[in-house]
């Protein structure tokens, strides 16, 4: 999977229809997608988890979702949306999540679902 790629799709893919909440914010195209974007990153990378973690952003705490690909026994954070993110933010816990028990709801699903079929339909038409 080229990398680069896909995530070029996935910020193209981004938007309110996509986002936790409906968010959206001019300058940070980031923001909320964090989790639909962990559940893409792991169809085309299925070897790779979702981490969830806690992020210090200087100002509060703020829960947000990335991958991790373990790699000759190291875990490589793939984040593709850390810009959403203060400079000088921080993780402060995290936790990596069982695949089989995610527990989505179905507002959830949803997201996930487009933000799948955009990134899909611009990677065909990038072929």
């Amino acid at each position: 999977m080229d990398l680069i790629a896909l995530r070029e799709a996935l910020e193209a893919s981004w938007s309110a229809r996509t986002s936790y909440g409906g968010v959206c914010k001019e300058g940070n195209p980031a923001l909320g997608q964090c989790y639909p974007t962990a559940r893409v990153v792991q169809h085309f990378l299925p070897e790779s988890e979702i981490v969830k973690g806690s992020v210090w952003t200087g100002i509060r705490h703020e829960v947000h979702f990335w991958n991790e690909l373990i790699v000759e026994d190291a875990a490589i954070a793939i984040d593709l949306t850390w810009q959403q993110f203060p400079p000088g933010s921080v993780v402060t816990a995290r936790e990596v999540l069982d695949r089989n028990a995610l527990g989505d709801s179905p507002a959830t699903v949803v997201r996930c679902d487009l933000l799948l079929a955009d990134v899909q339909a611009r990677l065909r038409r990038a072929e």
